[in-house]
């Protein structure tokens, strides 16, 4: 092969944005393609009238690995949010915090009624387990037992309110899965990285992650294309060689990355252990005058009954101001799966739950500003399944994938993916 690999990279999300880096940081010749006007994937923010909402993954924790070693923080001018959360009942709201954090939530925490002693007990020795384990080691032994985080929980001794009023709605948000049927290998990996560096979003929204990966990819000579879709991968004329046809066109590559979304990962590459059960959400925003506070400060806003309404409330221009125009309230509501109902239900619902919870308060103003509504936000991750992924290598020789699908559906899993496919791809071409 000669001395100087072409390589292409197929998809712009977080994933094939790291791959193109470290490619063309480790001497090859990089161009990456992006069927969107943007690169970002799954990971977007759409500005409007002073506005800026975030599509995705909507959160982003400091502490994950992969996001300090591939990501500039401070650049990002990351906006925190506060630790816990508000658990949130008909006419009934109470704090869940870290008063490490937060000294002035030690009462409300202490005295939580949907709680036990025992739950806040059993947080602190979870807490103490994994204060020295690096997060990679929930993952280490795939090979070993596996089962759900209910299942995990209850078998901790986590009472019945615990579970049900704070961690269903807590990690429905991060799995979009309230059942907490997700493997519990998730909820060790997710639990040790908030309790180290709790959760932000960049003063310019999400997108600025994929913006500042970007940036470093044409920085260390890498090529981004946008508006350009790959349609085919198979064996060119080569040994070797791969073929790549997109809507422009047919080129031929000495290596391919595949860094797409699952299911356009699977017809490219054929491989059927990529997984294609999806996991979905509906993310609605609104404006509310500037004088109808949550009283949540920079906390979530958990539902913590289980009926038509949104799994969670983000205090969006609480957070993060640059997210709303002066003087008006940006807030969230995020509905897991794909309801049936149409924008303006759903709006209703939203106004309906937070009348409930707040039964003083006035939310006839509530105006609904942008709905988004994604259909594979993750892939489904049931005990047992991070040991049936693919790797980077299992595609035919000369094609690698690269997407959160070979580690963890998370921004993790999709940052060490594309830091994996390169380093595979740089070895295999010095050989």
């Amino acid at each position: 092969m000669q001395s100087t690999p072409r390589v292409l990279v197929a998809g712009g999300g977080l994933a094939g944005l790291v791959a193109a880096r470290h490619l063309a940081g480790g001497g090859a010749d990089v161009t990456l393609l992006e069927r969107r006007d943007a690169v970002g994937g799954r990971v977007r923010t759409i500005e409007r009238d002073g506005y800026r909402f975030d599509s995705g993954f909507q959160v982003l924790f400091p502490a994950y690995p992969a996001v300090r070693r591939e990501l500039d923080l401070e650049a990002l001018d990351l906006r925190r949010f506060t630790s816990g959360a508000t658990i949130a009942r008909p006419t009934h709201r109470s704090v869940l915090a870290n008063p490490l954090d937060a000294p002035r939530t030690l009462p409300s925490t202490l005295f939580n009624a949907d709680i036990t002693i025992g739950d806040r007990l059993r947080v602190a020795a979870l807490w103490w387990d994994f204060r020295d384990l690096e997060p990679e080691t929930f993952f280490d032994d795939l090979e070993g037992g596996d089962e759900s985080i209910e299942r995990y929980l209850r078998e901790q001794g986590f009472s019945d309110g615990f579970v049900e009023r704070f961690v269903a709605p807590f990690y429905g948000g991060i799995t979009l899965d309230r059942s907490l049927s997700t493997s519990r290998r998730v909820f060790e990996y997710t639990f040790r990285t908030l309790a180290t560096g709790g959760a932000a979003v960049p003063a310019e929204g999400m997108e600025a992650i994929p913006n500042q990966l970007a940036k470093r990819v044409r920085e260390v000579g890498g090529a981004i294309e946008t508006g350009c879709e790959v349609t085919e991968v198979r064996n060119g004329p080569g040994e070797g060689s791969v073929r790549v046809t997109t809507d422009g066109g047919t080129d031929d590559w000495d290596a391919v990355v595949v860094a797409t979304d699952p299911p356009t990962a699977r017809e490219l590459t054929g491989l059927e252990s990529i997984p294609t059960d999806a996991r979905s959400c509906v993310t609605q925003y609104y404006a509310l005058v500037d004088d109808s506070s949550l009283e949540t400060g920079k906390r979530l806003l958990l539902n913590a009954v289980d009926d038509e309404g949104p799994n969670h409330v983000v205090p969006h221009s609480a957070v993060a101001p640059e997210y709303a125009p002066d003087g008006v309230t940006l807030l969230s509501a995020t509905y897991l799966g794909q309801p049936e109902a149409d924008d303006s239900e759903l709006a209703e619902r939203t106004q309906t739950a937070l009348e409930s919870w707040y039964p003083d308060g006035g939310f006839e103003d509530l105006e609904v500003l942008h709905t988004e509504r994604v259909e594979f936000a993750q892939f489904e991750q049931p005990p047992g399944i991070h040991g049936e992924l693919p790797d980077a290598r299992d595609p035919d020789e000369s094609v690698y994938l690269a997407g959160d699908y070979t580690r963890w559906s998370s921004i993790q899993g999709a940052m060490r993916s594309g830091r994996d496919a390169a380093q595979a791809v740089l070895e295999d071409c010095s050989q």
